[in-house]
């Protein structure tokens, strides 16, 4: 879902350098099987964000079939650790075929579980971690993520606009989640939060 201008995205998209082969396949994959995906104008920024801070250890909440850690692997460098959970077999199955595909396979731990559990298992700090997990965990992703992450560390937010649902008079379950966890994300002390208005809303915090 897209929440600016469809003329501005368009502009966007067509001003983007070329992307390699296996995005074009994971995105022509996403949309034959209906699986939402970041999409290229946020894993773009995901790569700058991983450059930015010279990330080495990056933990995604919810990874699907890889499609933002293969963005954010090629921010980094080789020796650099990425995280991935998912809770389908399936979907780690297909995320490792196309990060072989991508020469990046070596540098992803990828476990099958509930995101909160398994960030559970590790102290961190990681430079960067990414939640896009089901959108009433939210909140809970919050209180988990932040003590792993170091000083200067980023934590990035899928879908915080939730196509405007977040405006809803009566929202549903989901919804409530998200309004909930923007609240928290803007209410904690321990970083300093925006969203970046693109695609579903990017919600972006830095740990103080």
């Amino acid at each position: 879902m897209y929440i600016t201008e469809p003329k501005i995205n368009e502009y966007i998209m067509q001003s983007m350098a070329d992307r390699d082969k296996v995005f074009l396949e994971m995105e022509y994959f996403a949309r034959e099987s209906h699986f939402p995906i970041i999409g290229p104008m946020c894993g773009i920024l995901l790569r700058q964000l991983a450059m930015a801070v010279k990330a080495k250890n990056i933990f995604e909440m919810g990874s699907g079939f890889g499609y933002s850690a293969i963005w954010f692997a090629g921010g980094m460098k080789k020796d650099g650790k990425i995280i991935c959970t998912e809770g389908s077999e399936k979907n780690k199955v297909t995320a490792m075929k196309y990060l072989k595909k991508s020469g990046f396979d070596s540098m992803v731990d990828f476990y099958v579980g509930r995101a909160q559990d398994i960030i559970k298992k590790f102290d961190g700090p990681f430079d960067i971690i990414l939640n896009d997990v089901d959108k009433e965990q939210y909140p809970e992703c919050l209180d988990l993520a932040i003590p792993r992450l170091r000083r200067g560390g980023l934590f990035i937010t899928d879908n915080v606009l939730w196509s405007g649902r977040i405006l809803d008079n009566n929202p549903d379950e989901t919804t409530r989640g998200v309004i909930e966890f923007n609240k928290k994300l803007f209410g904690s002390k321990d970083i300093l939060s925006s969203i970046i208005p693109i695609r579903d809303g990017l919600g972006f915090a830095v740990k103080l």
